[in-house]
């Protein structure tokens, strides 16, 4: 595990090690998916925490969606929304209205509405982007993911 998976696992979350590449809830497809991609956007958008944050603009970060879903009172275990009365609920926890009638409801799609929300919510939260545990050194190799104060 890297320190910002230890951190969610201290906060109560269930985070797999992004080395994962076998068996059920595996990860590391995706993280190979992400890695490949990094490296093609690399000096055309920031990636924090390794880059700095820009003014305006896009920037690229980590998130564990099982925060929002937390936020949003969906207890540890059933984060993942694949109906609309679910995803109804859990946006007006967050202050957020429901989208439009999505045609599927499959928990790809309510993760992305769901964190954009409690992104939406949160982004002012200065203590949210600046970690008590963050150092160059973790920074420099490792990143970290969104914390819960």
């Amino acid at each position: 595990m890297r320190v910002c998976e230890e951190g969610q696992r201290a906060m109560g979350m269930s985070p797999y090690s992004c080395f994962n590449l076998i068996g059920a809830a595996q990860v590391g497809k995706s993280s190979l998916t992400g890695m490949r991609i990094l490296h093609r956007i690399n000096g055309k958008i920031p990636v924090w925490p390794f880059d700095p944050v820009p003014k305006e603009g896009p920037l690229v970060v980590e998130i564990y969606t099982s925060i929002a879903a937390r936020a949003a009172g969906i207890r540890k275990g059933l984060s993942k929304i694949r109906d609309r009365e679910t995803l109804e609920s859990a946006m007006a926890a967050l202050g957020s209205k429901a989208p439009a009638k999505l045609a599927r409801y499959d928990d790809h799609s309510t993760d992305a509405i769901l964190t954009a929300a409690w992104l939406r919510a949160n982004a002012h939260r200065a203590e949210l982007w600046s970690p008590a545990a963050m150092t160059p050194q973790i920074a420099a190799t490792e990143g970290w993911t969104f914390g819960v104060p």
